[in-house]
């Protein structure tokens, strides 16, 4: 089973779109197994968006995820990275497909309301800044046969 690091970036809980970006991925059959609502301070900004270090818009991420609380989340299933990236969109809305939740609620690639890791690797660094092993769950789900074939 695959874990992957979900964000709901400042403007995204601003617009009251929390909720929106939990239920599309529930319904998808991922399976939340951590949560949280907090703020990202500098360094821990500076860690997760550490491959962009040299880029131009670094201090615009860096500002920019940590100008206001934020939702960290962990969802796992079998390929959860590739179904998560789907189901998010692509990262400049305006060449996400109608379905996605870029594609239906964003506009601005600056905006983008959500952040998905874009690999297994990246995932298990990602969910090692934001959660501690104690913070995520392992459980088993009712629905799980409905969803996924044994």
């Amino acid at each position: 089973m695959e874990r992957t690091l979900v964000l709901v970036k400042p403007d995204g809980v601003q617009r009251g779109l929390i909720g929106e970006v939990i239920s599309r991925l529930e319904r998808r059959g991922l399976k939340l197994v951590a949560l949280k609502l907090m703020r990202v301070d500098e360094t821990l900004a500076r860690r997760h968006y550490a491959e962009h270090v040299q880029r131009p818009f670094f201090r615009g991420l860096v500002g920019f995820i940590t100008s206001g609380p934020l939702v960290a989340m962990v969802w796992e299933a079998d390929n959860a990275v590739k179904i998560v990236r789907q189901t998010l969109g692509e990262t400049d809305p305006a060449k996400s497909p109608p379905g996605t939740i870029r594609g239906d609620l964003g506009l601005d690639i600056g905006r983008n309301l959500v952040h998905g890791s874009d690999g297994p690797e990246s995932a298990e660094r990602e969910i090692s800044l934001f959660f501690d092993s104690q913070e995520t769950l392992s459980y088993p789900r009712s629905t799980d046969p409905w969803i996924k074939e044994p």
